[in-house]
């Protein structure tokens, strides 16, 4: 991934959740690889 996300996370805003939510739409990355990176579990990610 590279982008805004790759910054260090301290909180997940509406607009970092909807960034990485088009990069995974956008097949730039998966949900696994966006679970293991961001240290979130899949269904988090889907929810």
């Amino acid at each position: 991934m590279s982008g805004p996300l790759e910054d260090n996370i301290k909180r997940w805003t509406a607009k970092r959740k909807t960034a990485l939510v088009i990069e995974i739409i956008q097949g730039k990355t998966t949900v696994a690889e966006a679970s293991r990176s961001f240290d979130l579990t899949p269904s988090e990610i889907e929810g």
